[in-house]
């Protein structure tokens, strides 16, 4: 992964630890994305609401590139996406280094700073 790129998601990682708590990861992420997208924080999800926050996460990051189109959100609230185009096979490296990018530009797009 590009340096440039490695300096700005640590930065963005030490940044949402003094929020979330420490040793946040890339699933742990996606899962904080889902919430944010689903807008609902009142409950305890149980595991395939949270398998299900963390498949809207990453087709909220990848609706930018073509890859997903919003249908909009269902009668509890939650978004619905359609696949738009297939994402090419890419190896465990170039996936994380995809949601990586696609991480930093969710942030920076709703940063207030």
């Amino acid at each position: 992964m590009d340096s440039e790129i490695s300096i700005k998601f640590n930065s963005l990682l030490k940044k949402l630890e003094k929020r979330f708590g420490k040793d946040l990861d890339i699933p742990a992420i996606l899962f904080v994305i889902g919430i944010n997208e689903l807008g609902l924080i009142q409950k305890k999800f149980n595991k395939k609401e949270k398998i299900d926050l963390m498949h809207v996460a990453v087709c909220t990051l990848l609706e930018p590139y073509g890859h997903y189109n919003y249908l909009g959100k269902d009668a509890d609230k939650w978004p619905h996406f359609e696949l738009a185009k297939n994402i090419p096979p890419l190896s465990i490296n170039e996936q994380e280094e995809l949601l990586t990018i696609a991480i930093l530009n969710y942030f920076s797009s709703r940063s207030s700073d």
